[in-house]
């Protein structure tokens, strides 16, 4: 079921959000300063190309997203684009839900919005 989910998010629109945050991770990961941030776009790049079956995690349960370094690096991540990344994932979200169709897909959003929030400390699993 989820393959076939996949396959309607990426006819959908989902190709367009996953090379969005492609294009967005190659472009940080021009400036050797850009590098961590590059890296999380393609993380999130990833969860926006194959959504359904995946799920966003804490990397190890003694890092968690608001320790040490990860929270320096997420709140630069916020203040220079993720807070767009979270509003955009949070409005696209609440207008699928509005039908009973989209709901599937606005639940996608809310986990991308999930990951675009704190991406330093999480990574992406199969269930």
């Amino acid at each position: 079921m989820s393959v076939l989910l996949n396959i309607l998010w990426i006819i959908l629109g989902g190709f367009f959000v996953f090379c969005g945050y492609f294009l967005g991770g190659i472009v940080l990961c021009l400036s050797i300063i850009g590098i961590p941030w590059g890296l999380q776009c393609f993380k999130l790049s990833i969860l926006a190309l194959f959504p359904f079956g995946s799920e966003v995690s804490v990397r190890f349960p003694d890092s968690t997203p608001t320790s040490g370094i990860n929270i320096i690096l997420n709140i630069i991540w916020l203040i220079f684009g993720g807070l767009w990344v979270v509003l955009n994932h949070l409005v696209w979200g609440v207008v699928l839900c509005v039908s009973i169709i989209g709901i599937p897909f606005g639940i996608q959003h809310f986990k991308l919005m999930k990951l675009g929030f704190t991406p330093f400390g999480r990574h992406i699993t199969d269930y």
